[in-house]
Parts: C-alpha cells; sequence; structure tokens
C-alpha cells in the first residue's frame, strides 16, 4: 500500500532487488512483479574464473542520467555478492549493468521504485553516496 498507493520511495538490496521482480529460479516463485524481468542463477562457462556466488568488488555502469548516482562517477566498483541475478529487463527500466563474464542487470528503477544487486552498506564511501542520494530522493 506504501509503495502502490502513497508511492513511497522503496530500495530493494540484493535480495531485495530480487524480490520486487516477476519471478525468481531461486525458490521457484513469483515475485512482486513491480519491475517485468526474471532472476535466474548465474551460470557461467568459465568456471575457473568466475566463481559462483559472485562475490567481490565489480564495476557498475550507470544508464543515463539516474538521481540514485548523482555525486557518483561512472563505472564505480561496488560490493557484491550473490548467485542468482537479472539476466536482462526492458531497458527503460535499467538502471545499470555490470559484468560478471557476461553483462546483468545490476540495477532497476521504475519511477520511485528501485533495486541494486549490489551492497552499497559495504561499498565504502561510494555506497554511502548511493544510500544518501536514496534518502534525499
Amino acid at each position: 500500500k506504501a509503495v502502490l498507493e502513497k508511492k513511497v520511495p522503496v530500495l530493494g538490496i540484493c535480495l531485495g532487488m530480487q524480490l520486487m521482480c516477476n519471478y525468481s529460479q531461486e525458490g521457484d516463485r513469483n515475485g512482486l512483479g513491480w519491475f517485468d524481468a526474471r532472476v535466474t542463477r548465474i551460470q557461467p562457462t568459465n568456471q575457473l574464473r568466475y566463481k559462483v556466488p559472485h562475490t567481490g568488488w565489480n564495476a557498475v555502469q550507470v544508464n543515463g542520467s539516474q538521481p540514485l548516482f548523482q555525486y557518483i562517477g561512472q563505472a564505480e566498483e561496488f560490493y557484491f555478492v550473490h548467485a542468482y541475478h537479472v539476466r536482462s529487463a526492458p531497458p527503460e527500466i535499467v538502471m545499470t549493468t555490470t559484468f560478471y563474464e557476461t553483462p546483468f542487470v545490476s540495477g532497476l528503477c521504475k519511477d520511485h521504485i528501485m533495486g541494486v544487486q549490489f551492497h552499497p552498506e559495504k561499498s565504502h564511501a561510494v555506497g554511502d553516496q548511493l544510500i544518501k542520494n536514496f534518502i534525499q530522493y
């Protein structure tokens, strides 16, 4: 009610973003359906180089002008730890992408509903800035 009717801004982090999608392969369950996207398990072909879960620092490419990324440079690194991800989504809701053997969606945004696959709370100064931007949204 708060999110859909009152339009209160919300930020889903990692699993929180995944729960906002239509469906997740993890648990074979439907999500909230706020984002038209599906969550699937990461399946790298080069399993020696690309481990699952994907754990560590990766660059995040911001698509266009995004209020959540104000004062954050293009291709800044954020901390990730996840075994499932969104491979693709409608371009108008893709906020950020990240490369881990192949590109995947690392951030989604639809009006006041935002989600990120990475952990800003573990991403030092750049993560602090993202959280400040959300609070000011």
